[in-house]
């Protein structure tokens, strides 16, 4: 009984946090552009649509009830449960899903239930050493950046995931006593939540959140084997194998369909065409004012010339008979 409530509360978180990303790339693919120069006004632009809130405490409230769902349950358990939530994402997304992102959603969930399968038995691990951990974190940084360097959607989701994954390793690594990783973690979780908006506004849903998703899913277990001792064995690799490879399916996808979402290019193209139709009528349409001086100085040239020239002498009329006998008296 307390086995199958778990499970019921790890599928509901799976479905919370997806729904509540979908939601939030619905509405922030329909704001102003965001931009990390002014994080202040990004924030108020977020938090002020109300749809965007309500998928964030969505997400939020889904996060908790993982949570509920590991102290209740073994992590084996619980991630099997949660690795149905790419399939939640296939079905929430709006967008219809093309042939490869259905074959990378497949490959993609059959990877996290090979990891979950892989995590049945396993043990505590260690430690793991300070630099080891800190290494870790900066050379996650560092393949973040690399990777949010490319802009679209895809590679922003990508390097949301490394973040997240990043955050969760300081976790680990605070909840263990060392608290000068507590920054880190903070730092981490605030850079990959403005991955993943600039993301929303440069990617479809699914080509955003799955990278992000199956990153922050899979990234943490393999930092448990290199960081804290884990065990690791061949089940465990191929299960990194699909999910790195339904991870660039779903990055692949975008790539050949565009950068950006179809709304936001097909806006920025009509303003780009509306400016420069403006810039080609105002260089090629008249001023007034240069029109109105042409017209003033042909007028008074026409003026001169009338004053300088004679009238034009008319036709010659032949006088009438009267007119003739008036003249000779």
């Amino acid at each position: 009984m307390k086995i199958g409530f778990a499970l019921a509360l790890a599928l509901a978180s799976a479905i919370a946090l997806n729904w509540g990303y979908v939601a939030q790339h619905g509405a922030a693919s329909t704001l102003p552009p965001l931009s990390l120069r002014r994080p202040i006004g990004s924030l108020r632009t977020l938090f002020g649509h109300r749809r965007w809130l309500v998928g964030f405490i969505v997400g939020i409230a889904g996060w908790v009830l993982y949570v509920a769902a590991l102290r209740l349950a073994p992590l084996s358990l619980v991630q099997a449960t949660s690795a149905g939530g790419i399939a939640v994402l296939a079905l929430l997304v709006p967008e219809r899903l093309t042939r490869a992102e259905r074959v990378g959603v497949l490959v993609a969930m059959a990877g996290l239930l090979l990891l979950a399968v892989s995590l049945t038995g396993s043990t505590a691990g260690g430690r793991g050493t300070a630099l080891e951990v800190a290494l870790w974190l900066t050379a996650s940084a560092a393949v973040a950046a690399c990777v949010a360097a490319l802009r679209t959607g895809a590679a922003l989701g990508a390097a949301a995931g490394i973040l997240y994954g990043a955050g969760d390793v300081a976790t680990k690594a605070a909840a263990g006593g060392r608290l000068l990783f507590v920054p880190a973690l903070l730092a981490a979780h605030g850079l990959a939540f403005a991955c993943l908006q600039l993301g929303f506004q440069r990617g479809r849903a699914l080509n955003t959140i799955g990278p992000a998703t199956l990153l922050t899913n899979s990234l943490p277990i393999a930092a448990g084997i290199v960081l804290f001792a884990e065990p690791a064995g061949p089940l465990r690799v191929a299960a990194f194998v699909l999910v790195v490879a339904g991870a660039v399916l779903l990055a692949r996808t975008q790539t050949g369909a565009g950068s950006g979402s179809a709304g936001i290019d097909a806006s920025s193209r009509g303003m780009r065409r509306r400016r420069g139709g403006m810039k080609r009528s105002s260089a090629s349409a008249p001023n007034a004012e240069t029109t109105h001086t042409a017209a003033a100085a042909g007028q008074s040239a026409n003026g001169s010339d009338a004053r300088m020239k004679p009238p034009r002498a008319g036709p010659t009329v032949p006088a009438r008979p009267h007119e003739r006998e008036w003249t000779a008296k």
